[in-house]
């Protein structure tokens, strides 16, 4: 894409669920990511926290942590104390990973976002600057000498350097102007567009770079809402013409999108207000797929600044409608040079948000004098939603480019004295661009409809941008004139440079361009030999543009030598052929389904002994005790997944009714039975994070025999958080209750969640992966269960015949031939009916999806809008055997079986990636003490 670098979070919730206990090992090491950051050449901003948000459950704060007395992100020395020990090990493993080191980490985080305090009119006080002194502190502690960054989504100065206490050495601030409504992507919000970063920068940070450490690479969706997709629409790739170039206007330095590579949400690491999938319609799609057009805007966008170094030091100016001779309906911004002749000049619509097509003209300074461009006959477009880079006096390796409305992807040098420039347009749009007459009149290469004329001590050269290419020559000059999505298929690939550079970007590294199609992932030169790396999803041809080899002889491509011609042109050129493998897809709905009912607590003769009483009678939650005795579960050490409360009375004879207020998040719901029988559900609504449910009872109960009361809870997970509101410690479980001709006291309850709790079973997966119900307290999500006595019975095809939770597990193979990346999907489809003859069943359901152990969707039927889950291959064995294992919970009391389920390769890919190595995958065992 032309990024140089990652930033990358750390959750402290997955890595000490269990206080005092914190695992780095496993899947949860670092070491392999900084090591494939360096094999890439990626340099990385971590980001420890304590606290992260990104839409994680609690933003990253561990349970334990939330049922305490401290208020989180302060300087309370019980909050502090608790994060210590998390950002020691982690310090100093980020320590051995900075460049001072040879590593790849250049900056670190502390913190995420903490410049909001409501109610508070003093921010940052006394209490806030002690807080970020000490996060720093503690990292500075361990040695992190690399500089920190502060993240302010106020843009208030917060924290810069010279501010005093809590300052860090990088100030900058985050952004999301094109907010979160998916469900109407057409529609772009203005309230929050910014026209002056550059002066604001000036008067917060004067010392410091211009930097955005998050700014909007997309948008999210929760429960009940639209798919990715919308959100991929939403911030589409005009938006990344529109607000990522107007970032430019400002000089921004540090430009860090979020997401770039949303991923999944697994083992219900997500906060209350999203799904499984964090796609967050990114530029890479959650599957890893490359499709989403603004990831080529972005590439191009970024490879023209990675060969502008003039842009470093020219100094923004404000921007202003109707400047250098443009109508009042385009705004002009320039950078201009400082240090260097070239300017830079952002052209966009004055309204950002305007769909019109805008003609107009522009008179900028160049080195020989005042030119209107364009210079021939007529004027340039600017379509509606886009935004334009015009450079002057742009130097291409010692070349003067005069002017070029056109933009320019890249520039290189090839062999000798070779130059090679590449310019793009949008369809339909009229450019120019012009060159010292010199250098001799330019010559037509390739192509047609071109106009070049001298024009004062000038070659200008007008073309109308169509499909197809063209190329001109000019002494020891090539210019390439694109269809801007003709652009999209060449790549700029820095070749491996000796140490310290290595793989990392460097300006003095040579470069090859290459027209290739859907990726390429490496280039090196052996031996003339240009050996390429790489992904195709059909037939492709290879054209080497430029490579700064006097005479290449060859190109390999993943290892394979590629017969080779020359085109017309003198460029190298060669055939990756396409011949996709026909997959054996197994056939979900069809697979030996062994059955387990996981709702056994509802029946007379199970024994909750073993479960937690709920015998607390005072909770630290700022939310006060509405009952004789705490039923918040994170006060007994549950904080994931499911939740199931069991509550014991005799009866009276009174009793006709029964009301509960729950507590789940946004999107929970819940279900209620009376000894075995079903009393109903909260089925859910994105709008609900809590419910007060009244029931009324069948039948008149049997005076002075025991009941139970059983209600099964989904922990959506917890919210994010404003510093210093402890809204992310809001409990979950049951709030309130009542039964009807009983004091509250009359009824005692247990509860139980995952097993152990914070002293959670399984270290490899982590402990967010599993919740409450019976077969996960078992580990039957785990591979191999003792499932020889369990019954045969089919989701699809049978499913539940009443409100209750079936556990369904089924195995199969995949073998997907090496070289062949192929991500796949588990897919719901939405219920179907039963036949006529049959009872209907209900919609109302609930599903959870394991793969060889690991949680890796959360589905719920009437809500949506998520119905695909991919699982990344690592997670799913592509080359041996599989274990897939479904929850199925129904909410309604005609039961619930799935529509459909299938395995689905979302693309097949013929790729040079490394295959993943396959995940700690422990089959099960009898766990101790389950019940």
């Amino acid at each position: 894409m032309g990024f140089t670098g990652v930033s990358f979070y750390v959750d402290w919730s997955l890595v000490e669920g269990n206080p005092g206990h914190v695992i780095t090992d496993g899947i949860w090491s670092l070491d392999e990511f900084f090591d494939a950051a360096s094999q890439a050449g990626l340099y990385l901003i971590a980001r420890p926290g304590p606290y992260i948000n990104a839409e994680t459950t609690a933003g990253g704060i561990p349970g334990w942590v939330l049922r305490g007395q401290a208020v989180i992100r302060s300087d309370d020395p019980e909050y502090l104390n608790a994060t210590a020990k998390y950002m020691s090990k982690l310090g100093q493993i980020i320590e051995r990973a900075q460049i001072t080191h040879g590593g790849p980490v250049i900056i670190v985080q502390p913190e995420n976002e903490y410049s909001t305090w409501p109610g508070v009119t003093d921010f940052p006080n006394d209490m806030n600057r002690n807080y970020m002194e000490q996060v720093e502190e503690q990292l500075l502690a361990v040695g992190i000498t690399v500089p920190s960054i502060v993240n302010d989504n106020l843009v208030m100065g917060y924290f810069a350097p010279g501010s005093g206490q809590g300052a860090v050495d990088i100030y900058a601030i985050d952004a999301y102007p094109m907010r979160y409504d998916c469900a109407n992507p057409s529609v772009w919000p203005t309230y929050r567009f910014p026209y002056d970063w550059q002066v604001t920068h000036r008067q917060q940070s004067p010392t410091t770079p211009f930097a955005i450490a998050e700014f909007q690479g997309g948008s999210g969706e929760g429960w009940g809402g639209v798919t990715q997709d919308m959100c991929g629409q939403l911030v589409n790739e005009e938006a990344v013409r529109v607000v990522y170039k107007n970032n430019y206007s400002f000089g921004v330095k540090i430009f860090n999108i979020y997401m770039t590579f949303g991923g999944t949400n697994w083992g219900n690491l997500g906060y209350m207000g999203g799904h499984t999938s964090y796609d967050y319609g990114a530029a890479i799609t959650e599957e890893r797929a490359i499709w989403r057009e603004k990831y080529s805007e972005q590439k191009l966008e970024a490879n023209f600044l990675k060969v502008s170094p003039a842009y470093l030091t020219a100094t923004p100016h404000l921007g202003a409608n109707g400047t250098y001779g443009a109508p009042s309906s385009i705004a002009v911004t320039a950078l201009l040079g400082n240090g260097t002749r070239t300017n830079l000049y952002v052209v966009r619509h004055a309204d950002f948000t305007s769909t019109d097509n805008i003609q107009y003209t522009v008179e900028l300074s160049t080195s020989i004098g005042d030119i209107k461009i364009p210079q021939l006959e007529g004027h340039l477009t600017l379509n509606g939603r886009d935004s334009k880079f015009h450079v002057t006096d742009y130097d291409v390796g010692g070349i003067n480019l005069i002017y070029s409305s056109a933009e320019i992807f890249t520039w290189a040098r090839g062999s000798g004295s070779t130059r090679v420039l590449i310019l793009y347009g949008g369809a339909g749009e009229t450019h120019e661009f012009a060159l010292p007459s010199q250098l001799g009149k330019p010559t037509v290469v390739e192509g047609a409809g071109i106009e070049i004329k001298q024009c004062r001590s000038t070659w200008a050269v007008k073309w109308h941008v169509t499909p197809d290419r063209r190329i001109i020559r000019v002494a020891d000059l090539e210019v390439y004139l694109l269809w801007r999505n003709e652009a999209y298929n060449y790549w700029v690939m820095e070749l491996p440079a000796s140490g310290p550079i290595a793989n990392y970007s460097s300006p003095s590294k040579s470069l090859v361009v290459v027209k290739a199609g859907y990726l390429i992932r490496t280039a090196d030169l052996t031996n003339k030999q240009l050996r390429l790396t790489g992904d195709v999803n059909g037939t492709t041809e290879i054209e080497v543009i430029s490579s700064p080899a006097t005479s290449l002889k060859g190109i390999t491509f993943n290892g394979e030598v590629l017969q080779t011609s020359t085109t017309s042109n003198g460029k190298l050129k060669g055939t990756v052929r396409y011949n996709p493998p026909k997959l054996d897809i197994p056939d979900l709905s069809n697979l030996e389904w062994k059955f387990l009912d996981s709702l056994p607590e509802i029946q007379d003769s199970y024994n909750d002994s073993a479960w937690t009483p709920c015998t607390q009678n005072s909770t630290h939650n700022p939310r006060p005790l509405d009952t004789p005795s705490s039923l918040y579960s994170m006060d007994y050490g549950y904080h994931t997944g499911s939740l199931l409360y069991r509550g014991h009375f005799n009866a009276n004879g009174q009793e006709s009714n029964l009301w509960l207020n729950v507590s789940g998040g946004a999107g929970f719901g819940h279900s209620v039975w009376l000894n075995n029988t079903f009393l109903g559900s909260w089925f859910g609504s994105s709008a609900n994070s809590t419910t007060v449910h009244n029931i009324s009872l069948p039948s008149t109960l049997t005076q002075g025999s025991p009941y139970v009361v059983t209600v099964l809870i989904d922990h959506m997970g917890q919210d994010e958080e404003a510093p210093g509101t402890d809204a992310i410690k809001f409990p979950r479980g049951i709030l309130n209750y009542g039964v009807s001709g009983h004091a509250q006291s009359d009824v005692s309850w247990k509860m139980t969640g995952n097993l152990g709790g914070e002293q959670y079973q399984d270290l490899i997966r982590g402990p967010l992966n599993e919740g409450g119900m019976y077969a996960e307290r078992q580990g039957y999500h785990y591979p191999n269960p003792p499932s020889s006595k369990w019954k045969l019975s089919n989701p699809v095809k049978d499913g539940l015949s009443h409100a209750g939770v079936g556990f369904y597990a089924a195995s199969f193979q995949l073998n997907i031939p090496s070289g062949w990346d192929t991500p796949m999907s588990v897919v719901f489809n939405n219920s179907i009916n039963d036949s006529p003859q049959e009872h209907t069943r209900g919609n109302n359901y609930r599903c959870q999806l394991f793969v060889n152990g690991y949680q890796f969707g959360r589905y719920i039927n009437n809500l949506g809008p998520q119905i695909a889950f991919p699982v990344p291959e690592g997670i799913l064995n592509h080359e041996r055997d599989n274990y897939i294992a479904l929850t199925v919970w129904a909410q309604d009391k005609q039961g619930a079986k799935l529509g459909r389920l299938e395995l689905v390769p979302t693309s097949l890919i013929r790729s040079g990636y490394n295959r993943p190595q396959a995940a700690q995958q422990p089959v099960w065992t009898k766990r101790a003490h389950p019940y």
